[in-house]
């Protein structure tokens, strides 16, 4: 039994229709225009009366246009249209997809984090999202994997995101010896928190002393061992 036809009397999803081969979409439109098909190897029509769902990424109209997409399967297809805007356009939305996801991977991953830093709320709520919602929640994933604390602070977010502070920082305070000053504070964190606050390792992996790394943690105040 296929998908249509175990749908039958019900709903279909078709992700990612723009896709679907020409052979694809011809056999595609003659299952919504007749509401039949046959079996692959059969040779009796089956009827069905399904509710067919589709989404995509690409933008239908200039395929139809480019002759990738039918344009009969296109305005067969096209009875209710919902266009769904990039992230970047729902900033309002952030938050909450954030809170949703955080609450979906602290659970899977068995870890207790409260929620998110200000801070690292607004780096999310500044960001472009190429990748949209699905780099959003790999995001979030990701900094509940590093975060050391019960809350996401940006060094636990990506790199491309935090660079977004970075700039601020460049920005507010342009002389050179703060801006290598604040790299050295991201990067000690960053070690550190890779050796787990041990000194020894940490010293190894940047290719400095260990009196080194004590005292300039000590300056930022950042956590270490022995």
């Amino acid at each position: 039994m296929g998908k249509f036809e175990a749908a039958n009397g019900g709903t279909i999803f078709l992700d990612e229709i723009g896709l679907m081969s020409q052979m694809t979409q011809s056999k595609l439109l003659r299952v919504l225009q007749e509401r039949e098909f046959e079996r692959v190897g059969g040779n009796e029509l089956v009827k069905v009366d399904v509710r067919v769902i589709s989404a995509t990424n690409v933008d239908l109209e200039e395929a139809v246009k480019k002759g990738a997409f039918r344009e009969d399967l296109y305005y067969r297809i096209s009875v209710f249209p919902i266009v769904l805007p990039a992230l970047r356009e729902r900033k309002e939305d952030i938050p909450l997809l954030a809170a949703h996801f955080l609450e979906k991977y602290t659970k899977q991953e068995n870890k207790e984090i409260d929620g998110i830093a200000p801070d690292a709320l607004e780096l999310l709520i500044s960001y472009s999202w190429p990748g949209n919602v699905r780099e959003l929640e790999n995001a979030i994933e990701r900094a509940i994997l590093m975060a050391s604390t019960n809350d996401i602070s940006p060094k636990d977010l990506p790199n491309s995101i935090r660079a977004i502070g970075e700039k601020r920082i460049i920005e507010k305070d342009s002389t050179l010896s703060s801006w290598i000053e604040k790299l050295e504070e991201e990067a000690l964190k960053q070690a550190l928190l890779e050796c787990e606050g041990n000194i020894s390792q940490t010293a190894k992996k940047l290719g400095i002393g260990r009196a080194t790394i004590y005292r300039k943690a000590k300056k930022y105040g950042l956590p270490m061992i022995k």
